[in-house]
């Protein structure tokens, strides 16, 4: 019988302390069943994104283990950071990978949720498959107002957003002081982070092209993007969420970007892959670049060394 694999992309709020780094993603680890496929420290984000294959139950021992060592390392009263978060575990999204259902990865982010809150009482958000409401299916409603603002609107019961903000599974209502609360969801398909670079120190030059390229303000309706500025290198940042890369290409989000960009005079100097993406993804651009026909994937020889 062929074994199932789910992908776990979970983040936590920490990108700057290697130790503490270091001691979360050790909790995956050397345990059988279980692959950690890559750790992505983001200093200015100050967080790190884990990619990681497993079997469902040694996975969701793997991620109850590393969100308990999240807990203990990582205080929410003391982390800052540029990206939104509520929680020193911030999410724990599953999707499926191989040889099992979206329903399966629903049931695993139940038992992961619950098992969570039973062992740590840390106050539970279930999102996207698993979302108790339609404004919950969308991680940004529930991270709106971030660890400060949400933990300040949830002190107050009579506010009129209480109801619909409050966590799915908490002990009193509240988020934690410690902990802030955790995001668990399934959905069928991750993001891809992608980022793509600008030659100019103009940070409103990046905060424009981002918004003509996100969904919300006329871009693609499967991306989210920001301009930023990354400290350690020249420069100014579009960064992406994709979160569709079959109906968006890369492609075609990084020639929007040069199209954008080159209204102001300025030039892309090149593009970064934030962890690990899936091969078809990439074969997609290949094709549309090279303007292969009838392209098999089957062409390419490694692929028929994967499993």
């Amino acid at each position: 019988m062929s074994k199932k694999y789910i992908l776990a992309v979970p983040n936590f709020s920490e990108g700057r302390r290697k130790d503490v780094i270091e001691a979360i993603a050790n909790e995956i680890k050397g345990r059988e069943g279980v692959k950690l496929v890559s750790v992505e420290p983001e200093h200015d984000f100050n967080r790190t994104v884990l990619t990681i294959i497993g079997e469902p139950e040694p996975l969701k021992k793997a991620l109850i283990a590393m969100a308990g060592k999240s807990y203990e390392l990582i205080d929410m009263r003391e982390q800052k950071g540029t990206h939104p978060r509520i929680g020193a575990q911030d999410t724990i999204p599953l999707f499926p990978l191989r040889n099992i259902s979206l329903e399966e990865c629903v049931e695993l982010a139940e038992e992961i949720g619950k098992e969570l809150f039973e062992k740590h009482q840390v106050p539970i958000y279930f999102s996207a498959a698993n979302a108790r409401t339609e404004d919950k299916k969308s991680i940004s409603f529930i991270r709106k107002g971030q660890y400060e603002g949400l933990k300040v609107l949830l002190e107050d019961k009579s506010n009129p957003d209480y109801e619909n903000r409050k966590p799915d599974l908490s002990v009193d209502g509240k988020l934690s002081d410690r902990y802030g609360a955790t995001i668990v969801s399934a959905d069928m398909e991750g993001l891809t982070a992608y980022n793509v670079f600008l030659a100019t120190e103009d940070l409103s030059i990046a905060k424009s092209i981002a918004k003509a390229v996100r969904g919300p303000s006329g871009g693609f309706s499967t991306v989210r993007a920001v301009g930023i500025k990354f400290p350690e290198r020249e420069g100014t940042v579009v960064s992406m969420n994709m979160f569709d890369c079959a109906a968006t290409p890369l492609y075609r989000a990084f020639e929007l970007v040069k199209q954008e960009a080159s209204k102001y005079g300025v030039a892309v100097t090149g593009s970064e892959l934030i962890g690990p993406i899936k091969l078809n993804y990439l074969l997609n651009n290949l094709e549309h670049y090279l303007g292969l026909q009838g392209f098999r994937k089957e062409q390419i020889l490694e692929s028929h060394l994967m499993e």
